[in-house]
Protein backbone atom coordinates (compact mmCIF):
# COMPACT_ATOMS: atom_id res chain seq x y z
CA UNK A 1 0.00 0.00 0.00
CA UNK A 2 3.10 2.48 0.53
CA UNK A 3 3.03 2.16 -3.61
CA UNK A 4 -0.17 4.47 -3.77
CA UNK A 5 1.47 7.25 -2.22
CA UNK A 6 2.94 9.40 -5.16
CA UNK A 7 6.19 11.01 -5.73
CA UNK A 8 6.46 14.45 -5.32
CA UNK A 9 9.79 15.86 -7.68
CA UNK A 10 11.48 19.25 -7.25
CA UNK A 11 9.29 21.32 -9.71
CA UNK A 12 12.36 23.28 -10.23
CA UNK A 13 14.11 19.92 -12.09
CA UNK A 14 14.84 20.07 -15.77
CA UNK A 15 12.52 16.60 -16.36
CA UNK A 16 9.54 18.39 -14.11
CA UNK A 17 9.55 21.61 -15.97
CA UNK A 18 8.02 20.75 -19.73
CA UNK A 19 4.37 19.82 -20.36
CA UNK A 20 2.60 16.62 -18.65
CA UNK A 21 1.08 15.41 -22.23
CA UNK A 22 4.62 16.74 -24.16
CA UNK A 23 6.18 14.14 -21.55
CA UNK A 24 3.57 11.48 -22.04
CA UNK A 25 4.02 12.02 -25.79
CA UNK A 26 7.68 11.44 -25.20
CA UNK A 27 7.39 8.33 -23.06
CA UNK A 28 4.78 7.17 -25.36
CA UNK A 29 7.21 6.92 -28.37
CA UNK A 30 10.04 5.36 -26.56
CA UNK A 31 7.92 2.41 -25.00
CA UNK A 32 7.02 2.04 -28.78
CA UNK A 33 10.12 1.79 -29.87
CA UNK A 34 10.91 -1.16 -26.93
CA UNK A 35 7.87 -2.90 -27.83
CA UNK A 36 8.29 -3.54 -31.22
CA UNK A 37 11.81 -4.80 -31.04
CA UNK A 38 13.88 -7.33 -28.75
CA UNK A 39 17.71 -6.44 -28.85
CA UNK A 40 20.15 -5.65 -26.26
CA UNK A 41 21.36 -2.25 -28.32
CA UNK A 42 17.93 -0.24 -28.28
CA UNK A 43 16.75 -1.25 -24.90
CA UNK A 44 20.13 -0.85 -23.67
CA UNK A 45 20.81 2.75 -25.25
CA UNK A 46 17.58 3.40 -23.88
CA UNK A 47 17.90 2.31 -20.47
CA UNK A 48 21.18 4.34 -20.08
CA UNK A 49 19.85 7.53 -21.17
CA UNK A 50 16.38 7.30 -18.99
CA UNK A 51 18.69 6.53 -16.30
CA UNK A 52 20.52 9.36 -17.17
CA UNK A 53 17.40 11.43 -17.23
CA UNK A 54 16.27 9.90 -13.94
CA UNK A 55 19.29 12.12 -11.97
CA UNK A 56 17.39 15.01 -13.51
CA UNK A 57 13.89 14.01 -12.95
CA UNK A 58 14.25 15.38 -9.32
CA UNK A 59 12.66 12.39 -7.56
CA UNK A 60 14.17 11.54 -4.28
CA UNK A 61 16.95 8.92 -5.30
CA UNK A 62 16.12 6.90 -2.88
CA UNK A 63 12.30 6.30 -2.86
CA UNK A 64 12.70 5.99 -7.24
CA UNK A 65 14.79 3.20 -6.18
CA UNK A 66 12.81 1.48 -4.05
CA UNK A 67 9.73 2.02 -6.38
CA UNK A 68 12.15 0.54 -8.77
CA UNK A 69 13.05 -2.36 -7.28
CA UNK A 70 10.14 -4.69 -7.52
CA UNK A 71 10.22 -3.69 -11.58
CA UNK A 72 13.99 -4.77 -11.37
CA UNK A 73 12.76 -8.42 -9.65
CA UNK A 74 10.12 -8.81 -12.14
CA UNK A 75 11.97 -8.01 -15.41
CA UNK A 76 15.25 -9.90 -13.83
CA UNK A 77 12.45 -12.85 -13.27
CA UNK A 78 11.43 -12.70 -16.99
CA UNK A 79 15.14 -12.40 -18.34
CA UNK A 80 15.84 -15.78 -16.33
CA UNK A 81 13.00 -17.71 -17.58
CA UNK A 82 12.70 -16.63 -21.02
CA UNK A 83 17.04 -17.35 -21.15
CA UNK A 84 16.38 -20.96 -19.80
CA UNK A 85 13.09 -21.75 -21.88
CA UNK A 86 14.87 -20.21 -25.07
CA UNK A 87 18.50 -21.44 -24.16
CA UNK A 88 19.82 -18.05 -25.33
CA UNK A 89 21.44 -15.76 -22.27
CA UNK A 90 21.21 -13.04 -24.89
CA UNK A 91 17.30 -12.95 -25.48
CA UNK A 92 16.80 -13.26 -21.60
CA UNK A 93 19.36 -9.89 -21.30
CA UNK A 94 17.41 -8.20 -23.95
CA UNK A 95 13.74 -9.12 -22.91
CA UNK A 96 14.83 -8.13 -19.27
CA UNK A 97 16.07 -4.46 -20.33
CA UNK A 98 13.03 -4.22 -22.46
CA UNK A 99 10.66 -4.80 -19.46
CA UNK A 100 13.06 -2.01 -17.48
CA UNK A 101 12.93 0.72 -20.31
CA UNK A 102 9.29 0.49 -21.18
CA UNK A 103 8.42 0.32 -17.24
CA UNK A 104 11.04 3.34 -16.35
CA UNK A 105 9.75 5.54 -19.10
CA UNK A 106 6.01 5.59 -18.38
CA UNK A 107 7.73 5.90 -14.17
CA UNK A 108 9.19 9.49 -14.59
CA UNK A 109 7.24 10.30 -17.24
CA UNK A 110 4.25 9.93 -14.52
CA UNK A 111 5.80 10.62 -11.12
CA UNK A 112 6.86 14.16 -12.77
CA UNK A 113 3.79 15.09 -13.66
CA UNK A 114 1.50 17.25 -11.29
CA UNK A 115 -2.01 15.33 -11.44
CA UNK A 116 -3.54 19.16 -11.79
CA UNK A 117 -1.55 19.95 -14.37
CA UNK A 118 -2.10 17.17 -15.88
CA UNK A 119 -6.25 17.55 -15.46
CA UNK A 120 -6.11 20.89 -16.93
CA UNK A 121 -3.68 19.91 -19.44
CA UNK A 122 -6.49 17.28 -20.90
CA UNK A 123 -9.09 19.14 -20.76
CA UNK A 124 -7.48 22.26 -22.16
CA UNK A 125 -5.48 20.18 -25.22
CA UNK A 126 -6.65 16.96 -25.60
CA UNK A 127 -10.43 18.31 -24.89
CA UNK A 128 -10.89 15.40 -22.51
CA UNK A 129 -14.33 15.65 -21.04
CA UNK A 130 -14.37 17.96 -17.68
CA UNK A 131 -16.49 15.92 -15.88
CA UNK A 132 -14.65 12.67 -16.58
CA UNK A 133 -10.95 14.32 -16.04
CA UNK A 134 -12.10 15.86 -12.70
CA UNK A 135 -13.16 12.86 -11.13
CA UNK A 136 -10.49 10.92 -12.18
CA UNK A 137 -8.23 13.54 -10.67
CA UNK A 138 -10.12 13.48 -7.36
CA UNK A 139 -10.11 9.62 -7.14
CA UNK A 140 -6.45 10.18 -7.73
CA UNK A 141 -5.46 12.37 -4.79
CA UNK A 142 -7.09 9.88 -2.97
CA UNK A 143 -4.80 7.49 -2.86
CA UNK A 144 -2.60 8.05 -0.17
CA UNK A 145 -5.49 8.03 2.40
CA UNK A 146 -5.73 4.84 1.21
CA UNK A 147 -2.46 3.66 2.35
CA UNK A 148 -2.90 5.36 5.50
CA UNK A 149 -6.62 3.77 6.25
CA UNK A 150 -4.70 0.46 5.41
CA UNK A 151 -2.68 0.93 8.50
CA UNK A 152 -5.43 1.99 10.40
CA UNK A 153 -7.48 -1.15 9.53
CA UNK A 154 -4.29 -3.21 10.51
CA UNK A 155 -3.90 -1.28 13.97
CA UNK A 156 -8.25 -1.72 14.70
CA UNK A 157 -7.79 -5.32 14.06
CA UNK A 158 -4.97 -6.58 15.77
CA UNK A 159 -6.76 -4.70 18.88
CA UNK A 160 -9.30 -6.32 18.46
CA UNK A 161 -7.60 -9.71 18.02
CA UNK A 162 -8.56 -10.19 14.88
CA UNK A 163 -5.24 -10.67 13.04
CA UNK A 164 -1.90 -11.06 13.84
CA UNK A 165 1.19 -9.88 11.49
CA UNK A 166 4.30 -11.24 13.03
CA UNK A 167 5.03 -13.51 9.93
CA UNK A 168 4.27 -13.24 6.21
CA UNK A 169 1.32 -16.21 6.48
CA UNK A 170 -0.19 -14.08 9.07
CA UNK A 171 -0.12 -11.36 7.10
CA UNK A 172 -1.40 -13.12 3.88
CA UNK A 173 -3.61 -14.65 5.81
CA UNK A 174 -5.24 -11.63 6.83
CA UNK A 175 -5.19 -9.58 3.65
CA UNK A 176 -8.68 -10.86 2.17
CA UNK A 177 -9.91 -9.44 5.37
CA UNK A 178 -8.02 -5.90 5.72
CA UNK A 179 -8.92 -5.71 2.20
CA UNK A 180 -12.53 -6.04 2.16
CA UNK A 181 -12.68 -3.54 5.05
CA UNK A 182 -10.64 -1.15 2.97
CA UNK A 183 -13.17 -1.56 -0.42
CA UNK A 184 -16.01 -0.89 1.78
CA UNK A 185 -14.76 2.63 3.10
CA UNK A 186 -13.56 2.86 -0.41
CA UNK A 187 -16.95 2.95 -1.57
CA UNK A 188 -18.44 5.04 1.30
CA UNK A 189 -15.96 7.80 0.87
CA UNK A 190 -16.55 7.75 -2.73
CA UNK A 191 -20.20 8.29 -2.46
CA UNK A 192 -20.06 10.91 0.19
CA UNK A 193 -17.64 12.49 -2.35
CA UNK A 194 -19.44 12.42 -5.25
CA UNK A 195 -22.16 14.27 -3.51
CA UNK A 196 -20.31 17.00 -2.36
CA UNK A 197 -18.93 17.46 -5.95
CA UNK A 198 -21.99 17.44 -7.22
CA UNK A 199 -23.30 20.32 -4.44
CA UNK A 200 -20.37 22.46 -5.70
CA UNK A 201 -21.28 22.54 -8.84
CA UNK A 202 -18.46 20.20 -10.45
CA UNK A 203 -21.47 17.81 -12.98
CA UNK A 204 -22.16 20.68 -14.65
CA UNK A 205 -20.39 20.93 -18.30
CA UNK A 206 -20.73 24.81 -19.51
CA UNK A 207 -18.83 27.91 -18.28
CA UNK A 208 -16.18 25.34 -16.97
CA UNK A 209 -12.83 27.40 -16.40
CA UNK A 210 -8.83 25.80 -15.91
CA UNK A 211 -7.13 26.46 -12.78
CA UNK A 212 -3.54 26.70 -14.75
CA UNK A 213 -4.02 26.96 -18.26
CA UNK A 214 -0.55 26.29 -20.01
CA UNK A 215 0.54 26.79 -23.48
CA UNK A 216 2.98 24.33 -25.12
CA UNK A 217 6.01 25.82 -25.70
CA UNK A 218 9.33 24.98 -27.88
CA UNK A 219 10.92 23.45 -25.15
CA UNK A 220 7.93 20.80 -24.97
CA UNK A 221 8.61 20.26 -28.52
CA UNK A 222 12.40 19.64 -27.67
CA UNK A 223 11.63 17.03 -25.53
CA UNK A 224 9.06 15.11 -27.61
CA UNK A 225 11.81 15.57 -30.33
CA UNK A 226 14.71 14.24 -28.15
CA UNK A 227 12.40 11.41 -27.67
CA UNK A 228 12.04 10.65 -31.34
CA UNK A 229 15.56 11.45 -32.29
CA UNK A 230 16.58 8.87 -29.37
CA UNK A 231 13.96 6.18 -30.35
CA UNK A 232 15.17 6.35 -34.37
CA UNK A 233 19.68 6.58 -33.25
CA UNK A 234 18.62 3.12 -30.91
CA UNK A 235 17.16 1.58 -33.29
CA UNK A 236 19.00 2.48 -36.28
CA UNK A 237 21.99 1.70 -34.50
CA UNK A 238 20.78 -1.81 -33.81
CA UNK A 239 20.02 -2.10 -37.51
CA UNK A 240 23.77 -1.45 -38.74
CA UNK A 241 25.20 -3.89 -36.37
CA UNK A 242 22.86 -6.49 -37.27
CA UNK A 243 21.40 -7.06 -33.89
CA UNK A 244 17.92 -5.58 -34.10
CA UNK A 245 14.92 -8.26 -33.98
CA UNK A 246 11.15 -7.29 -34.34
CA UNK A 247 8.68 -8.35 -31.96
CA UNK A 248 6.88 -10.27 -34.32
CA UNK A 249 9.15 -11.90 -37.49
CA UNK A 250 7.41 -10.93 -41.00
Amino acid sequence: MRLLEPLVPDPSAPLARPHPLAKIVAALVLMLALFVTVDLVTSGLVVATLLVAARYSGLPPRALAARATPLLIGAASLGVFNAMLSQNPVAGAAIALRIIGISLAGMLAVATIDPTDLADALVEHAHAPSRFVVGALAAFRLFPLFSREWDILGLARRARGIEADRTIVDRARAFPGRALGLLVAAIRRATRLALAMDARGFGGRHCRTLARPRPLTLRDGAVVAGAIALALGATSLSVALGTWRPLIAF
